[in-house]
Protein backbone atom coordinates (compact mmCIF):
# COMPACT_ATOMS: atom_id res chain seq x y z
CA UNK A 1 0.00 0.00 0.00
CA UNK A 2 1.35 3.03 -1.02
CA UNK A 3 1.22 5.88 1.32
CA UNK A 4 0.02 8.74 -0.01
CA UNK A 5 1.48 12.18 1.57
CA UNK A 6 1.01 16.41 1.36
CA UNK A 7 3.58 18.22 2.36
CA UNK A 8 3.05 21.69 3.90
CA UNK A 9 6.08 24.03 5.15
CA UNK A 10 6.20 27.92 4.15
CA UNK A 11 9.82 27.15 3.02
CA UNK A 12 10.48 26.11 -0.74
CA UNK A 13 13.72 24.20 -0.03
CA UNK A 14 12.49 22.35 2.94
CA UNK A 15 9.64 21.25 0.98
CA UNK A 16 11.58 19.97 -2.18
CA UNK A 17 14.15 17.90 0.42
CA UNK A 18 11.26 15.81 1.92
CA UNK A 19 9.85 15.16 -1.27
CA UNK A 20 12.86 13.59 -2.60
CA UNK A 21 13.26 11.95 0.53
CA UNK A 22 9.75 10.54 0.26
CA UNK A 23 9.67 9.89 -2.56
CA UNK A 24 13.17 7.66 -2.84
CA UNK A 25 10.67 5.16 -0.37
CA UNK A 26 8.81 2.81 -2.62
CA UNK A 27 5.96 2.57 -0.20
CA UNK A 28 4.93 6.59 -0.35
CA UNK A 29 4.15 9.01 -2.85
CA UNK A 30 3.98 12.95 -2.56
CA UNK A 31 0.68 13.90 -3.51
CA UNK A 32 0.98 17.76 -3.00
CA UNK A 33 3.11 20.65 -1.46
CA UNK A 34 1.25 23.98 0.36
CA UNK A 35 3.36 26.73 1.42
CA UNK A 36 0.61 28.03 3.94
CA UNK A 37 -1.86 26.75 6.28
CA UNK A 38 -5.13 27.38 4.42
CA UNK A 39 -3.41 26.00 0.86
CA UNK A 40 -2.54 22.93 2.94
CA UNK A 41 -6.68 22.41 3.98
CA UNK A 42 -7.42 22.64 0.42
CA UNK A 43 -5.00 20.47 -0.78
CA UNK A 44 -6.02 17.93 1.87
CA UNK A 45 -9.37 18.37 0.69
CA UNK A 46 -8.55 17.97 -3.29
CA UNK A 47 -5.99 14.92 -3.02
CA UNK A 48 -7.45 12.93 -0.29
CA UNK A 49 -3.75 12.62 1.24
CA UNK A 50 -4.06 10.01 3.65
CA UNK A 51 -1.10 11.95 5.72
CA UNK A 52 0.11 15.68 5.76
CA UNK A 53 3.35 16.36 7.27
CA UNK A 54 2.36 20.04 8.68
CA UNK A 55 4.77 22.86 9.97
CA UNK A 56 3.44 24.94 12.53
CA UNK A 57 4.46 28.21 11.78
CA UNK A 58 3.26 29.02 8.33
CA UNK A 59 1.53 32.63 6.64
CA UNK A 60 -2.39 33.44 6.22
CA UNK A 61 -3.11 29.99 8.29
CA UNK A 62 -0.76 28.38 10.87
CA UNK A 63 -0.14 24.83 11.19
CA UNK A 64 -2.25 24.10 14.03
CA UNK A 65 -5.52 25.95 12.72
CA UNK A 66 -4.83 24.06 9.68
CA UNK A 67 -4.54 21.00 11.65
CA UNK A 68 -7.61 21.64 13.43
CA UNK A 69 -9.44 22.22 9.86
CA UNK A 70 -9.26 18.86 8.67
CA UNK A 71 -9.56 16.78 11.56
CA UNK A 72 -13.26 18.53 12.23
CA UNK A 73 -13.82 17.92 8.21
CA UNK A 74 -16.02 14.69 8.29
CA UNK A 75 -15.09 14.18 4.39
CA UNK A 76 -11.35 14.32 5.72
CA UNK A 77 -11.47 11.43 8.05
CA UNK A 78 -9.03 9.39 8.37
CA UNK A 79 -6.70 11.74 6.80
CA UNK A 80 -4.14 12.05 9.43
CA UNK A 81 -1.65 14.77 10.47
CA UNK A 82 1.89 14.48 11.40
CA UNK A 83 3.14 18.07 13.05
CA UNK A 84 6.98 19.36 12.33
CA UNK A 85 8.30 21.98 15.16
CA UNK A 86 11.01 22.88 17.16
CA UNK A 87 11.55 22.20 21.03
CA UNK A 88 11.17 26.42 21.26
CA UNK A 89 7.65 26.00 20.78
CA UNK A 90 6.75 23.59 23.17
CA UNK A 91 3.04 25.15 23.88
CA UNK A 92 1.99 24.66 20.12
CA UNK A 93 3.31 21.09 19.83
CA UNK A 94 0.13 20.64 22.73
CA UNK A 95 -1.97 22.70 21.22
CA UNK A 96 -1.07 20.75 17.79
CA UNK A 97 -2.15 17.80 19.56
CA UNK A 98 -5.35 19.27 20.94
CA UNK A 99 -6.41 20.15 17.60
CA UNK A 100 -5.96 16.74 16.20
CA UNK A 101 -2.31 15.97 15.47
CA UNK A 102 -1.63 12.51 15.49
CA UNK A 103 2.30 13.41 16.32
CA UNK A 104 5.04 14.83 15.88
CA UNK A 105 8.83 15.71 15.04
CA UNK A 106 11.03 17.96 15.36
CA UNK A 107 12.76 18.99 12.10
CA UNK A 108 16.61 18.12 12.76
CA UNK A 109 15.05 14.23 12.69
CA UNK A 110 16.95 12.00 10.60
CA UNK A 111 15.77 11.55 7.39
CA UNK A 112 15.39 7.58 8.44
CA UNK A 113 13.28 8.48 11.23
CA UNK A 114 10.78 10.55 9.43
CA UNK A 115 9.92 7.90 7.23
CA UNK A 116 8.61 5.31 9.86
CA UNK A 117 7.18 8.25 11.51
CA UNK A 118 4.97 8.35 8.58
CA UNK A 119 4.37 4.92 8.24
CA UNK A 120 3.53 5.11 12.20
CA UNK A 121 1.13 7.68 12.18
CA UNK A 122 0.11 6.58 8.72
CA UNK A 123 -0.89 3.46 10.63
CA UNK A 124 -3.15 4.43 12.97
CA UNK A 125 -0.40 5.33 15.68
CA UNK A 126 0.34 8.05 17.38
CA UNK A 127 3.99 8.84 17.41
CA UNK A 128 4.33 10.33 20.73
CA UNK A 129 7.97 9.29 22.34
CA UNK A 130 8.71 8.55 26.46
CA UNK A 131 11.56 11.06 27.78
CA UNK A 132 11.88 14.73 27.53
CA UNK A 133 9.49 14.68 24.79
CA UNK A 134 6.42 13.70 27.03
CA UNK A 135 7.36 15.37 30.38
CA UNK A 136 7.33 18.88 27.87
CA UNK A 137 4.03 17.85 26.94
CA UNK A 138 2.80 16.69 30.28
CA UNK A 139 3.76 20.22 31.93
CA UNK A 140 1.43 22.27 29.48
CA UNK A 141 -1.45 19.94 29.66
CA UNK A 142 -1.16 19.80 33.74
CA UNK A 143 -0.79 23.94 33.27
CA UNK A 144 -3.75 26.06 35.04
CA UNK A 145 -5.18 27.08 31.89
CA UNK A 146 -5.62 23.36 31.08
CA UNK A 147 -9.32 22.57 30.73
CA UNK A 148 -10.41 19.30 32.24
CA UNK A 149 -11.71 16.53 29.66
CA UNK A 150 -15.24 15.85 29.65
CA UNK A 151 -14.43 12.18 29.61
CA UNK A 152 -11.84 10.92 32.06
CA UNK A 153 -10.46 7.64 33.43
CA UNK A 154 -12.98 6.83 36.03
CA UNK A 155 -15.26 5.46 33.31
CA UNK A 156 -12.59 2.26 32.43
CA UNK A 157 -11.64 -0.48 34.32
CA UNK A 158 -8.11 -1.12 36.49
CA UNK A 159 -7.00 -3.04 33.59
CA UNK A 160 -7.58 -0.22 31.57
CA UNK A 161 -5.94 2.57 33.28
CA UNK A 162 -2.96 1.02 33.73
CA UNK A 163 -3.36 0.71 29.58
CA UNK A 164 -3.81 4.43 29.87
CA UNK A 165 -0.78 4.86 31.74
CA UNK A 166 1.38 3.09 29.48
CA UNK A 167 0.30 4.20 26.13
CA UNK A 168 0.54 7.61 27.99
CA UNK A 169 3.94 7.25 28.65
CA UNK A 170 5.12 6.46 24.52
CA UNK A 171 4.78 2.34 24.77
CA UNK A 172 3.47 0.91 21.69
CA UNK A 173 1.08 -2.29 21.58
CA UNK A 174 3.83 -4.61 22.05
CA UNK A 175 5.35 -3.02 25.05
CA UNK A 176 2.33 -2.41 26.83
CA UNK A 177 1.97 -6.42 25.92
CA UNK A 178 5.56 -6.82 27.53
CA UNK A 179 4.87 -4.49 30.62
CA UNK A 180 1.33 -6.05 31.90
CA UNK A 181 1.70 -9.75 30.47
CA UNK A 182 -0.40 -10.02 27.67
CA UNK A 183 -0.21 -10.78 24.12
CA UNK A 184 0.42 -7.44 21.32
CA UNK A 185 -3.47 -8.08 20.29
CA UNK A 186 -4.79 -8.06 23.78
CA UNK A 187 -3.44 -4.88 24.15
CA UNK A 188 -4.55 -3.26 20.96
CA UNK A 189 -7.85 -4.46 21.75
CA UNK A 190 -7.41 -2.43 25.43
CA UNK A 191 -6.75 0.30 23.49
CA UNK A 192 -9.64 0.24 21.32
CA UNK A 193 -11.83 0.09 23.72
CA UNK A 194 -10.06 2.81 26.19
CA UNK A 195 -10.74 4.81 22.83
CA UNK A 196 -14.24 4.06 22.53
CA UNK A 197 -14.80 5.04 26.27
CA UNK A 198 -13.06 8.57 26.01
CA UNK A 199 -14.29 9.32 22.50
CA UNK A 200 -10.79 9.75 21.71
CA UNK A 201 -9.84 9.69 17.60
CA UNK A 202 -6.61 7.99 18.48
CA UNK A 203 -3.51 7.52 20.73
CA UNK A 204 -2.69 11.10 20.74
CA UNK A 205 -5.98 12.17 22.36
CA UNK A 206 -5.65 9.10 24.76
CA UNK A 207 -2.37 10.65 26.22
CA UNK A 208 -4.09 14.31 26.15
CA UNK A 209 -6.89 12.70 28.43
CA UNK A 210 -4.44 10.58 30.73
CA UNK A 211 -1.94 13.57 31.35
CA UNK A 212 -5.18 16.08 32.23
CA UNK A 213 -6.92 13.71 34.19
CA UNK A 214 -3.96 13.62 36.76
CA UNK A 215 -4.34 9.73 35.71
CA UNK A 216 -0.17 10.41 34.50
CA UNK A 217 2.15 13.29 36.71
CA UNK A 218 4.61 15.20 35.17
CA UNK A 219 8.04 13.48 35.70
CA UNK A 220 6.60 10.14 36.39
Amino acid sequence: MTIRVLLADDQALVRAAFAMLLESSQDMTVVGQAGTGREAVELARKERADLVVMDIRMPDLDGIEATRLIAADEDLAGVKVLVLTTYDTDENIVEALRAGASGFLVKDTRPAELLEAIRTVAGGEALLSPGPTSRLIARFLRSPAAAPPETGPECLTDREREVLTLVACGLNNTEIGEALGLSPLTAKTHVSRIMGKLGARDRAQLVIVAYESGLVSPGA
